[in-house]
């Protein structure tokens, strides 16, 4: 599945404001829930933070991929925020994040969860991409560097 399959410039916002882990999932969580009529903002946040439990979803280099299965969807739908300034998230490398992909899964969808976090991963090992994220100015200008890189 390609990155483009999954997220709208209407799910991608530019310098959030968050003091804080929790406040940056929060931010993520509420467009998320306005993505559905079906979702709320409260199953969301409860997905992402039960998951955060397990162990943090920030990977290093300021990026972060909160995911969750929810039972109510029936394909994947992700969201992407920049953030103002990075937060203390607890990631693998101890530092901030700045960037968090959110990503939403159908309770069933095992391989296809596995495979989008795949590519997403690989995709923010590339230095060039993180640099245009973070120097993005706009959703479009976010969602054409998410999309143009076939992951």
């Amino acid at each position: 599945m390609q990155i483009s399959e999954i997220i709208s410039a209407d799910m991608i916002r530019c310098s959030v404001q968050a003091s804080s882990k929790k406040g940056a999932l929060e931010e993520l969580s509420k467009l998320l829930a306005g993505s559905e009529s079906s979702l709320s903002y409260t199953e969301i946040f409860d997905c992402f933070t039960s998951r955060e439990r397990l162990g943090s979803t920030g990977l290093g280099n300021g990026i972060a991929i909160p995911h969750g299965r929810l039972k109510h969807i029936n394909a994947p739908i992700a969201a992407f925020v920049q953030l103002e300034k990075a937060v203390d998230y607890d990631a693998v490398d101890q530092k901030p994040v700045d960037l968090l992909f959110g990503l939403l899964v159908p309770e069933d969808s095992t391989d296809e969860h596995l495979q989008i976090l795949a590519s997403l991963a690989t995709m923010f090992s590339d230095h060039d991409i993180v640099s245009k994220l973070r120097a993005g100015q706009s959703a479009q200008e976010l969602l054409e560097t998410l999309t143009s890189n076939k992951a």
